[in-house]
């Protein structure tokens, strides 16, 4: 297919190349999206009627308030362009919903008992990963609700850290960009597929399938936005009913009823065989939180949700508790059906292995398809949320090749951010190309996982950094202090343990280094930190200062530009 310029250069050609204050809120108002027919049954406006008091009385206190407006942009050219307000309630829990279940419950399972060496302790860890997602939910709640944008951490980090300009912003960016990626779903659904077609997966008909995963998912959304939100419901329910069937299917197997002898084995003497060593925890408990992580994914496309405080706190506890019923329940049957051992044996497999116990090799076959679709549906989530965030970061001015227009811009539709899809797909299918997949696959989880918690740091530490500063700015919603210092502790240790030797003196993803993913992630955060020296520190030092302006491109978006001009 091939995609002509001309709208292109029509689209990233400013409607006023330096515009006041006033002017552009003017212009904003005279080119907003018009009203779209929504997803959720009513129809969505670029502010929904029923929540709009409360939006505006956040958006007027960021106004008076210079200090609480995050980033370069107001709120009403923040918000302006793409497909307007069209997610409600209960496309906005499958947004949840869809985002945590994915690769994680039918794949990580064994590796997390592998680590802590008993069923007892794998069970309190994914007790444990809910509460301490539900703690990080109420946070982000308050946040969310204070800043009603596109972008989640990176409006909070904003709204914080004034000082130095920027340099959280890059930060962040750097992860969302570098680390943000879909490749482990893509990874777990083309070997699925492969089982379940009888080929064996090898290292490059695994990659080729995973390549195709994220172009699939890139188009859909960036040429078909509104049939990609359909497909993604869709595929959210699937994944809700597929869990439904394992949780009855170890209902059946613990009533003794069937051929599984001794379901029951598991839970005597559960804790037996525990580990002793902080670091297998704390490995382990990253591993649990990646499969919970998409708590936060409604806060990541405020933009496009109609009523957007209440419906963020209706559908983040929602989708949040669902998944975690879901997940307990969904172990629990594991661990009626087959050993300790067989589950660690597994590998990323372990849903298969329980059908195949349960139901035969024909069951174990149709299973792997479910795994693959939901893999899939978990790639088609993540891309809508992510490439929203790196539209909002292109919308800050982050300097990117090509210009960072191009990249904050809905082109070709002009209702999806496809720029962005593609600025998420490239590292992407770097990752899945580079290294072997048996050991790109657990070692992805780790590097994801360890620079999400610096970044939470941030985002707690600034939530008493507000509460003390700005106590009477407009809180729609307030997390229990104890609650975020609960949550501050944990990510803490999440951050400290994995430096400690573990008790096998080698990790879960022998031969590197157990250390080596803490590395990595510390290093991709440290390249944003430099890639904000390169850009906002060394024009100055060679004379030259960043004045920015704003454009709003012919599809409503609003972007800010860097300029660099000599000092006089």
């Amino acid at each position: 297919m091939v995609l002509s310029l001309t709208p292109l250069k029509t689209l990233l050609s400013p409607r006023r190349s330096t515009e006041s204050e006033s002017s552009v809120q003017k212009h904003a108002d005279a080119t907003s999206v018009p009203d779209v027919p929504a997803l959720d049954g009513k129809k969505g406006a670029h502010h929904d009627s029923d929540g709009e008091s409360s939006v505006r009385e956040v958006a007027d206190a960021a106004e008076l308030d210079p200090e609480l407006n995050p980033g370069g942009l107001s709120f009403e050219e923040d918000t302006a362009g793409g497909m307007g307000r069209h997610l409600g309630v209960f496309s906005c829990t499958l947004l949840i919903v869809g985002r945590i279940i994915g690769t994680g419950i039918f794949s990580t399972p064994s590796s997390i008992l592998g680590s802590v060496g008993s069923v007892g302790a794998s069970l309190m860890l994914w007790v444990l990963g809910f509460v301490l997602s539900a703690c990080g939910l109420f946070i982000w709640l308050e946040f969310g609700t204070m800043f009603p944008r596109s972008g989640g951490e990176k409006v909070y980090l904003e709204a914080v850290y004034k000082k130095p300009k920027y340099l959280f912003t890059y930060v962040f960016a750097a992860n969302a960009i570098l680390v943000g990626l879909t490749a482990s779903g893509c990874i777990v659904f083309a070997s699925n597929i492969l089982e379940a077609a009888g080929h064996e997966a090898t290292r490059w008909n695994t990659r080729g399938i995973a390549v195709g995963t994220i172009c699939f998912s890139v188009l859909l959304h960036g040429l078909t936005p509104r049939v990609g939100v359909y497909v993604m419901n869709g595929l959210s329910v699937f994944k809700v009913v597929i869990l439904l069937f394992v949780v009855i299917t170890g209902w059946v197997v613990l009533s003794g009823k069937t051929h599984i002898e001794d379901p029951h084995a598991n839970f005597r003497n559960a804790f037996a065989g525990s580990s002793n060593s902080s670091n297998d925890y704390a490995t382990a408990m990253f591993k649990v939180l990646f499969s919970y992580i998409g708590w936060s994914n409604v806060n990541y496309v405020m933009n496009n949700v109609k009523d957007p405080i209440r419906t963020l706190k209706i559908a983040g506890p929602l989708g949040l508790c669902i998944c975690a019923a879901l997940y307990l329940l969904a172990n629990i049957s594991y661990f009626a059906v087959a050993t300790k051992e067989e589950i660690v044996n597994s590998g990323v497999t372990v849903a298969s292995l329980f059908f195949r116990k349960v139901f035969g090799p024909q069951a174990q076959k149709a299973l792997t398809v479910f795994v693959a679709l939901s893999a899939l549906g978990n790639v088609v989530t993540v891309t809508f949320a992510l490439s929203r965030i790196n539209q909002e970061l292109a919308k800050e001015g982050l300097p990117l090749p090509f210009g960072n227009k191009f990249w904050a811009s809905n082109w070709p539709t002009g209702k999806s951010p496809f720029p962005g899809l593609i600025l998420h797909m490239i590292p992407s299918i770097i990752i899945m190309i580079a290294p072997p997949p048996n050991v790109a696959y657990p070692f992805i989880l780790d590097v994801q996982g360890y620079p999400i918690q610096v970044i939470n740091l941030f985002v707690v530490i600034g939530l008493f950094w507000l509460r003390y500063h700005k106590p009477q700015a407009t809180r729609p919603f307030r997390v229990w202090l104890s609650v975020a210092f609960f949550f501050l502790a944990a990510t803490v240790f999440l951050l400290v343990a994995p430096f400690i030797r573990p008790a096998n003196g080698v990790g879960d993803t022998p031969p590197l280094p157990y250390y080596l993913y803490c590395l990595v992630g510390l290093g991709v955060l440290a390249f944003g930190a430099l890639y904000w020296v390169a850009w906002r520190l060394v024009p100055r030092w060679l004379g030259y200062e960043v004045v920015q302006r704003k454009e709003a491109l012919s599809d409503g978006t609003y972007v800010t530009v860097n300029d660099y001009k000599k000092i006089q």
